[in-house]
């Protein structure tokens, strides 16, 4: 009874210590306060990530406008293209540059095209009804930026030269203290949406430049435009209060890595999500992804089946899902550094190989966009018989419930899902074959789909079901039986 009593009173003043330490303070306020209002062409979207560079063998605008139609067939709603603008060439990286040395944010990189093929790039896009989003790199520029004709623009080191952010040489530090920087930069955002009829922007390093000046530029972006999102690469909080429609889930994809290598338990992913639905602003909306121009290829990391295992929860989570160029064929080709600074094209015809992949991803998008649970529903973590290698949640919404298991291990599983009553589950898990060998025939696998014996399930290694139940709208849509972890509202 002592050692009971002596941990309560441990507990107690760990709780009052940490009420009285100001990051936890906040944290817990911003958790009580809603996040920004999101539409639903956002909630509903799959985002597209395109390097122009590497995205067709031509390298520019033209060559991404000629696909616009197998992105519209794959299911893509939300277009974004990295850094557009004229780069750098002062202390540049590799043969190229990188597109995250900006020159001049007002101009358009002549590799990619004109004005006019930008324009008609965003047209056709607007045609087929998906959004256009471009980088912004706000918080540097390159050393030949034409803004270095006011020096008070950039941060200062102690000898009162104009210094770099982390290890990024090839970029200068801008500084925010100084509003006619503030107003410059606000002005260019305004230009782009004015001008080109962009849907919104990816900010790049969103967190490194204060967010009171994204509050203040969002409010002057939406007289110009009301209808447009800004997504943060960033993990902070406070963004996605005012300024910000979602953000980055940059430590869900860090635990989602140490999983598929084998350095941690699946269920450190149900943690991470449990922090960030702690902490965030309610209805906080995030980018779920496994693979982006930041990191190696998912395919590479992880190998193929646990690639397509990544990519099936990213896409049943909540959240907003991002396919970068290639991953619907299983390109390997690197983008990140020092790859980021050379011309390397996706390698499309790789499909022929790994015919999988496209059908995954089709497939998958066809999913998620039929059901209102996926797309919108709260979300609720269930417990499995091994909880090292298997997740399983469902995701709810008025009219069904969308139950997913996810082994993420390279070793066959067959335990249970505390799912309770299992009776009208259908499995509609995409099928879409296993790996073919570079002589298979171009035929569409025809393998059945597994009775549904839940709570026993069987999976394969990297294996993952999905399964759907419709319910009467008056009845009460949270699983009977099922173990309450962690229960998100809202697109949480």
């Amino acid at each position: 009874m002592r050692n009971l009593r002596a941990k309560l009173v441990l507990l107690l003043a760990f709780q009052l210590a940490a009420n009285t330490i100001p990051g936890v303070q906040a944290r817990q306020s911003l958790a009580t306060e809603p996040a920004r209002a999101t539409r639903d062409w956002v909630r509903d979207g799959v985002i597209y990530e395109i390097y122009p560079r590497a995205f067709s063998s031509q390298g520019n605008f033209n060559g991404i406008t000629a696909r616009l139609d197998d992105l519209k067939d794959l299911g893509v709603t939300i277009l974004w293209l990295m850094p557009i603008h004229p780069i750098g060439q002062e202390k540049k990286k590799g043969t190229i540059g990188s597109p995250y040395a900006v020159r001049d944010y007002y101009g358009i990189n002549p590799d990619y095209g004109t004005k006019e093929d930008f324009k008609r790039l965003v047209t056709e896009a607007h045609n087929r009804g998906m959004k256009v989003l471009i980088d912004i790199v706000a918080n540097h520029t390159s050393w030949d930026s034409v803004l270095m004709k006011h020096p008070e623009f950039y941060v200062h080191d102690s000898q009162g030269r104009i210094t770099y952010p982390h290890d990024w040489s090839d970029v200068a530090k801008l500084n925010y203290d100084n509003p006619d920087l503030r107003r410059y930069m606000t002005d260019m955002l305004k230009y782009w949406i004015r001008e080109f009829d962009l849907d919104g922007f990816r900010c790049d390093v969103a967190e490194e430049v204060p967010t009171d000046f994204w509050e203040n530029a969002r409010v002057e972006l939406e007289r110009v435009k009301p209808d447009i999102v800004m997504l943060a690469e960033a993990h902070k909080a406070e963004l996605l209060r005012k300024a910000f429609d979602f953000d980055y889930s940059w430590p869900l994809h860090s635990a989602l890595t140490n999983v598929l290598q084998g350095r941690d338990r699946a269920s450190v992913l149900r943690d991470e999500w449990g922090k960030e639905f702690r902490e965030w602003p309610r209805g906080a909306l995030h980018m779920r992804f496994s693979d982006n121009h930041d990191e190696r290829r998912a395919i590479a990391r992880f190998g193929e089946l646990a690639a397509l295992a990544a990519s099936a929860l990213m896409f049943t989570l909540d959240g907003i899902p991002l396919l970068y160029n290639g991953m619907e064929v299983g390109d390997t080709t690197e983008s990140g550094a020092p790859a980021l600074f050379e011309k390397l094209p996706v390698f499309w015809p790789i499909a022929e190989r790994r015919p999988e992949f496209p059908r995954f991803y089709k497939q998958m998008i066809a999913l998620r966009k039929s059901s209102t649970a996926l797309r919108r529903g709260s979300l609720e973590w269930l417990r499995t018989s091994d909880e090292s290698r298997v997740l399983s949640f469902v995701r709810h919404s008025q009219d069904e419930e969308v139950l997913v298991a996810i082994n993420l291990s390279n070793l066959p599983f067959s335990g249970t899902i505390e799912v309770g009553k299992a009776a009208g589950y259908r499995d509609i898990t995409p099928n879409v074959g296993p790996p073919q060998p570079p002589d298979a025939p171009p035929t569409e696998s025809t393998r059945p789909s597994p009775p549904v014996d839940m709570p026993a399930i069987k999976l394969d290694a990297w294996g993952y079901r999905i399964f759907r139940r419709k319910l009467r709208l008056q009845t009460n849509f949270r699983i009977r039986g099922a173990l309450p972890l962690n229960v998100g509202t809202g697109g949480r």
